[in-house]
């Protein structure tokens, strides 16, 4: 079972990277990275 899990997981993560790689999803992600990066700011500040 640990196998199946194993490459599924594999799978999960090859497609997760291919979808990043793509320009478009490239913009989305830093614009969340800076979005979680200002909310954690503001968090600490107060």
């Amino acid at each position: 079972m640990k196998i199946m899990r194993a490459a599924v997981l594999a799978g999960v993560a090859k497609k997760v990277y291919d979808e990043a790689r793509k320009p478009e999803n490239q913009e989305r992600l830093k614009a969340a990275a800076t979005k979680v990066r200002t909310e954690v700011d503001k968090r600490r500040r107060h």
